[in-house]
């Protein structure tokens, strides 16, 4: 698939759109995404590694042989785009359109392209999957991201949901509570390694948005270069998972950044166990265990609606709102 837009209104001369090419793309694409959000003043870096995991492993939801172009200005890439689809907890088929253009060729109409193309790719996929939900796109930009927010906003997406980023910048005094009576922590067993990704699925499948628990979405978790089984901190009732917290040590981005942070990437609890102080409990613990391997701050998601008082847990355990994003919705008449 190769797309020239020479004539396209507000595109830039010469640039053409085409498919991912495989490995050989990875590079330039992550060029282009760490210098976006250096330029934005946003601290998330990828790697090769990381995307190069991601676009790996395709499913029915996402192929990247279909579901990535990138933008090409003679033979430098200046940005790309992708997107997929997921069923969301609030009756949604939701077709997520993201994208990343390089700071030195922002403003010139490539992003524009690149919605465009993803937009009608997705009208393609959404024809072929005949259902009773609503079909939506979907989009996300942080309020450092202006130009991704005026983008998407006058393509006619508005606001849906709000989600913070919660940084704690040290880990110094951190209370630990008591486990709830008849709940340890003790390590996962590689053999359980599918019970916790399962329990995390369940715990989440009622939280507003949409979450990907297929065996293909557990191979990628297991084959993420910052996987570290070692890092789970799993709350046990006898052999059933009550809750749990995915922590991860990021070193690339952490050297590119030059700071020491881990992230706690998925803090839940299993609807039977909630109301107990487990969370609390689950992430005090995680804290400690990033600082004994040598981390001096830590970070997490979070939506600003979560129902059951995530928001404020987190604040009570030492974080504080660091950025927020906001997820956008655009309803969708699926036809080509």
């Amino acid at each position: 698939m190769t797309t020239h837009l020479t004539a396209q209104r507000c595109a830039p001369e010469g640039l053409v759109l085409r498919g991912y090419a495989g490995p050989t793309d990875l590079d330039q694409m992550v060029r282009v995404f760490n210098a976006s959000n250096e330029d934005c003043g946003i601290d998330e870096r990828i790697s090769v590694e990381g995307l190069g995991n991601w676009l790996a492993h395709p499913s029915d939801r996402f192929d990247p042989a279909h579901d990535v172009v990138v933008a090409v200005i003679a033979d430098l890439v200046v940005g790309y785009g992708s997107n997929s689809w997921i069923n969301t907890s609030d009756g949604m088929r939701e077709f997520r359109t993201r994208g990343s253009v390089h700071p030195d060729w922002q403003g010139r109409g490539i992003g524009s392209a690149l919605l465009a193309h993803n937009e009608a790719r997705i009208r393609r996929v959404a024809v072929g999957q005949p259902d009773d939900r609503p079909h939506v796109f979907g989009a996300w930009a942080s309020e450092r991201q202006p130009r991704a927010v005026s983008l998407v906003t006058r393509a006619g997406y508005r606001p849906a949901r709000h989600f913070f980023d919660m940084l704690r910048p040290t880990l110094d005094e951190i209370e630990v509570p008591p486990m709830p009576e008849g709940l340890e922590v003790r390590p996962m067993e590689e053999t359980r390694l599918r019970q916790f990704f399962d329990a995390d699925a369940e715990a989440f499948a009622d939280h507003w948005g949409g979450l990907d628990a297929s065996d293909g979405a557990y191979a990628q978790w297991l084959a993420d270069p910052d996987f570290d089984q070692s890092l789970l901190v799993v709350a046990w009732d006898g052999d059933q998972v009550a809750g749990g917290v995915t922590n991860v040590i990021n070193a690339r981005e952490n050297e590119q950044l030059g700071i020491k942070r881990g992230l706690l990437a998925s803090v839940f609890v299993r609807r039977a166990w909630r109301r107990r102080g487990l969370a609390g409990a689950l992430v005090a613990r995680s804290l400690l265990l990033l600082r004994e391997r040598g981390m001096t701050g830590a970070w997490l998601g979070v939506d600003a609606d979560n129902p059951n008082g995530a928001l404020g847990l987190y604040e009570r355990a030492g974080f504080a709102v660091h950025l927020r994003t906001t997820a956008y919705r655009k309803p969708m008449d699926p036809q080509p």
